[in-house]
């Protein structure tokens, strides 16, 4: 089973690691500031048109390309290398699709693609394959 396909997008630049925490009643609490909540809604609704027939149940190789809209002097295609980093954009991506039920969990991604890049049109490209 593949699923592949391209979510147009101003890309989010927030990502799982900007949770914040805060001490209630001498324990800490973590929270989402109202960015990284706007960034999971945007994402949420973006895979939820694309959630697969059946949940992915074996081991699988998600591939994702973040294409950032293009400024400045930068070509299209051209490898973005500047932050926000690969591992901290994929950790929201795959909690997102944890959430949609894409899969049972996220440990069953065992290959993983990530690649970023300025483009003409921005947007994020996934790529699902069993391995």
């Amino acid at each position: 089973m593949v699923t592949e396909f391209f979510m147009p997008m101003k890309v989010p630049t927030t990502t799982h690691q900007q949770k914040q925490v805060r001490v209630l009643k001498g324990k800490p609490v973590f929270y989402e500031p109202d960015d990284l909540q706007a960034a999971r809604s945007k994402l949420m609704a973006y895979l939820g048109q694309h959630v697969p027939a059946e949940k992915y149940k074996a081991a699988i190789r998600l591939t994702s390309w973040w294409c950032f809209e293009k400024s400045g002097k930068h070509q299209n295609g051209a490898y973005k290398t500047t932050k926000p980093d690969t591992d901290n954009l994929v950790k929201l991506l795959k909690d997102c699709m944890t959430a949609l039920g894409y899969w049972k969990d996220d440990a069953l991604v065992a290959s993983e693609v990530i690649e970023k890049y300025w483009a003409d049109t921005p947007g994020i490209y996934i790529k699902i394959e069993e391995v």
